[in-house]
């Protein structure tokens, strides 16, 4: 499959909402073990979801934007920086450029929010991809759903 077999759009309606809890789904609870109850959680509610399809409309990748009260307690309080997060590839879509789609969707809806900097909690073994990003960690390293995790933040 070509980089160019999908498009990356913000979930709009239940339906693209499914397909985003979906891939939550596969990869955080299916392949990482994380428990189904804590996966999803009443940000989703408030949430700007981004969702990769492939042309059949396939999912093949989502992640989530916090901005606002939502967002504050992850962001230090700091109401101008978003949080970006579950972000998950699906097994079959990795290597395609599909994580990079999806942080640059969510940083430009962090944009279109007047939003300056976008943090989030990177997976230890991910820290790389983000850097190459434009993120930078900073604090200790503590876990979160049993695995691993820095926090990084970018700014617009």
């Amino acid at each position: 499959m070509s980089t160019r077999a999908y498009v990356v759009r913000v979930a709009e309606d239940p339906a693209d909402r499914e397909a985003c809890f979906a891939v939550r789904k596969e990869v955080f609870v299916g392949e990482q073990g994380v428990p189904e109850d804590i996966e999803y959680d009443a940000y989703d509610a408030v949430a700007v979801h981004v969702l990769a399809v492939r042309e059949d409309g396939v999912p093949l990748g989502t992640g989530r934007l916090l901005h606002g009260e939502a967002a504050a307690a992850k962001v230090g309080g700091d109401l101008t920086v978003g949080s970006l997060g579950r972000l998950a590839v699906a097994k079959e879509a990795r290597g395609l450029g599909v994580g990079i789609a999806l942080v640059r969707a969510i940083e430009d809806a962090a944009r279109a929010r007047g939003l300056a900097a976008v943090d989030l909690h990177a997976q230890t073994h991910a820290l790389g991809f983000y850097e190459r990003l434009g993120y930078e960690a900073y604090g200790p390293e503590y876990p979160e759903a049993g695995i691993p995790h820095r926090a990084m933040r970018r700014a617009l």
